[in-house]
């Protein structure tokens, strides 16, 4: 039994039909409008727990495409939630490294693409990243319903998150980081409620470990709360370990997906830093120089002489690099949508590009890199066999 609460393009007409409702009730009976939506969160409560997280009952759903624009599509974990398997992240870029122009080009870029998934966070330059992106889809005019939009937390609260977005939910929040401080009880009951508010309608966790992401689902089910659907996770081609390993685990076992981060592991697998790091590249700026570090490294060193290796392979394929590296992370069938972020319209046109590169990520290509990478990890499975 699934529940779908997003956002694709069969179910756009209808659901425009319930906000219009929806707004008109609230005018008169806001007391009607939130027990309405208790009442389907109830439902999607229950739904869930019959039969969502059940792996021998469960019925894989295949991708599906978007015809228009050859964007691919996939639930959120074991959730109802349909993202594009590309979606576009703020970190840096928004508020920060581009112009509030650039950042509505590159929305409308991605929009127009078939990305429905737009990912921000409180602490993305202090907050302005959550502004412009709102501010952008309220002048856009863009149907709330087609847009997947999701924020992480951890100093501030969700309404204050939902002011700067000038939203009225957001389809997922993430717990950014653990928090040693808070018992994991605390947090659910607090994830809980602000889904239970209708402000989020699911939630996640983001750089989590998998004991930390089991817990909260243990104690969501022992005190009939509701459990994350999602875990945020680095991975490219040199971080793999967390994706492959442990997340495909969870997944299987109660329902967790992947939604991943940095597939070009800050613009090293770009390629522009085969020479050192250009003075307008993010290793340049200040608040980077972790970054400027870790490429000038000697495991950067070595890490560079790989991509040259693995560049012939691109150019058999008829891609750039950069297209390589983000298709190699959507041949996992764990991830759920890879986040990108991009600094000007053509790189981001390009990095779309990847779509394309998907199908021909055969076994025997994905073998060839794995033989250059030399850092695929073993799961309990490949020791079996």
């Amino acid at each position: 039994m699934q529940v779908s609460i997003a956002c694709t393009e069969h179910n756009l007409k209808s659901r425009n039909g319930e906000d219009r409702l929806l707004s008109k009730q609230s005018s008169a009976a806001p007391n009607v409008v939130n027990a309405a939506r208790a009442k389907f969160r109830t439902v999607a409560i229950i739904a869930r727990s019959l039969g969502t997280f059940t792996p021998q009952h469960h019925i894989s759903l295949k991708e599906s495409t978007a015809k228009q624009t050859g964007m691919k599509y996939r639930n959120l974990g074991k959730s109802g939630l349909r993202v594009s398997c590309l979606g576009l992240g703020t970190w840096v870029t928004f508020g920060g490294q581009i112009s509030d122009e650039v950042a509505e080009r590159l929305m409308t870029i991605a929009y127009e693409s078939g990305v429905n998934l737009f990912d921000t966070a409180e602490v993305y330059a202090a907050g302005k990243a959550e502004v412009i992106l709102g501010s952008i889809i309220k002048k856009k005019g863009w149907r709330r319903s087609s847009l997947v939009i999701t924020t992480k937390l951890y100093w501030g609260g969700l309404k204050g998150s939902l002011q700067r977005l000038q939203l009225e939910y957001v389809d997922v929040v993430f717990a950014n980081r653990p928090d040693s401080n808070t018992p994991m009880e605390e947090i659910v009951r607090a994830m809980t409620h602000v889904i239970n508010q209708g402000m989020a309608m699911y939630w996640g966790t983001s750089r989590w470990s998998a004991m930390e992401i089991m817990e909260a689902y243990s104690v969501a089910r022992q005190f009939n709360m509701i459990p994350p659907v999602c875990e945020q996770a680095e991975y490219h081609l040199f971080q793999r370990e967390k994706v492959e390993v442990q997340l495909p685990e969870l997944y299987h076992k109660i329902g967790v997906g992947a939604m991943t981060w940095s597939p070009l592991a800050c613009g090293i697998i770009s390629g522009k830093y085969g020479n050192g790091v250009p003075e307008s590249s993010r290793a340049s700026l200040k608040c980077y120089q972790w970054l400027k570090e870790r490429i000038v490294s000697e495991e950067g060193r070595k890490q560079q002489n790989k991509l040259k290796d693995l560049s012939p392979i691109a150019e058999r394929l008829g891609c750039t690099l950069p297209q390589l590296a983000v298709a190699w992370c959507l041949r996992n069938e764990g991830v759920s949508s890879v986040l990108l972020g991009s600094s000007t319209p053509e790189q981001l046109i390009e990095n779309l590009g990847a779509i394309q590169v998907l199908p021909k990520m055969t076994s025997h290509v994905v073998n060839e890199i794995d033989n250059i990478l030399r850092n695929k990890p073993y799961s309990k499975k490949d020791y079996r066999s």
